[in-house]
């Protein structure tokens, strides 16, 4: 088959997180089976990839200020799209509440394209603003109109009955991770942290952790990195912790093999990509209970699950971690194991090539 991906945002430093590395993800394992696989979103410039995957990168055009990725456009997207969108058996559109991807999957089914949507929790019965009116212009009839509507946890689902109503194409579908060399053991112990620096993301909660346990564990070393989307300043003054800054998204399952915790004290983080690379190359995670992994992180017991309003609970738990290597390598272990047996990016591009030819039973 001919495939194409529609992204938001690609950029050297993974601004835009999940989605970008999800579709990327996904685009190799597919290339793999032997389609014809092309990428294409916003980007600043064109970075090499190691598969057979094209991907081609516009110029962004931030059409609404102040208001993060939701302003973005990309009108030689568009144009592309209106070019070659009907030279491919199916577009695969993850979609946000932006004007890159709503107005692509619009123009898609105008030229009778299958379309098939992955939201990765970032569409929800929001009461901001701007939510309201591309909701009634654009959500629903990209939502209503898709093939197939890929949805992570049921909490996602629910949300997107409540923005568009019943009898939506609901499909189940988990983010995969291709299969990563183990991490490299060393004599330091690292904890890391690695995301935006996003309020959502609380990289300051990270920071007071620090703060209390590097006495405790003066070996330690407490690191952040990813790039900065607000709480930049905050870091740069908080002592304990040393932050890296930005690095490209082929470099952060590397810089994860270096580490020995993984740390995302995020509320409300859907499904998060770097949560499953740090199980895949062996690495026990510390998350909060609004996690969308959380219910398999306690259950496989590859981490630690805090209530997302305790900062006790988050310092205890890097705590017990810290003060046992045998408990860090026993749950780097079992996670590694089970990324592999449940969450390995074969396994999802079976389930997608079954939903891009039509062959879907909706749940």
């Amino acid at each position: 088959m001919r495939i194409l991906h529609v992204v938001t945002l690609i950029s050297e430093d993974g601004a835009y997180g999940g989605p970008a590395r999800v579709a990327s993800n996904q685009a190799d394992a597919l290339a793999a089976d032997g389609h014809d696989v092309t990428i294409v979103a916003a980007g600043s410039a064109q970075h090499s990839r190691a598969s057979d995957v094209t991907v081609h990168l516009f110029e962004p055009r931030k059409l609404l200020p102040r208001i993060g990725f939701a302003g973005l456009s990309s009108p030689g997207l568009l144009w592309w799209i209106i070019r070659e969108g009907r030279g491919f058996d199916v577009v695969h559109v993850h979609l946000a509440r932006d004007l890159v991807t709503l107005p692509a999957a619009i123009l898609l089914r105008a030229l009778g394209v299958r379309v098939v949507v992955q939201t990765h929790g970032m569409i929800d019965a929001s009461d901001n603003a701007l939510a309201k009116p591309l909701d009634a212009l654009l959500t629903r009839r990209v939502l209503r109109s898709a093939s197939a509507l890929f949805y992570l946890t049921p909490r996602e689902r629910s949300d997107l009955i409540d923005v568009a109503g019943p009898g939506l194409a609901l499909v189940a579908l988990t983010n995969g991770v291709p299969e990563l060399p183990k991490r490299v053991g060393s004599g330091s112990v690292e904890v890391l942290f690695l995301a935006r620096l996003h309020s959502r993301k609380r990289p300051e909660l990270f920071a007071r952790m620090a703060e209390v346990l590097v006495p405790e564990f003066p070996t330690a070393a407490f690191t952040l990195v990813g790039p900065d989307e607000g709480e930049g300043a905050q870091i740069v003054r908080a002592q304990h912790v040393r932050w890296e800054g930005a690095i490209a998204p082929s470099e952060t399952a590397a810089r994860m093999r270096r580490a020995s915790v993984y740390v995302l004290p995020s509320v409300d983080e859907p499904y998060p990509m770097a949560v499953l690379e740090a199980m895949a190359v062996g690495l026990p995670v510390v998350v909060t209970d609004s996690c969308g992994l959380a219910p398999e992180i306690a259950s496989i017991g590859c981490g630690m699950v805090v209530p997302g309003d305790d900062a006790d609970a988050l310092v205890g738990a890097v705590r017990k971690l810290l003060s046992s290597s045998a408990l860090r390598d026993e749950m780097g272990t079992r996670g590694r194991a089970e990324v592999r047996r449940r969450f390995g990016t074969a396994a999802v591009a079976r389930t997608l090539e079954q939903h891009y030819e039509g062959e879907h039973s909706h749940v």
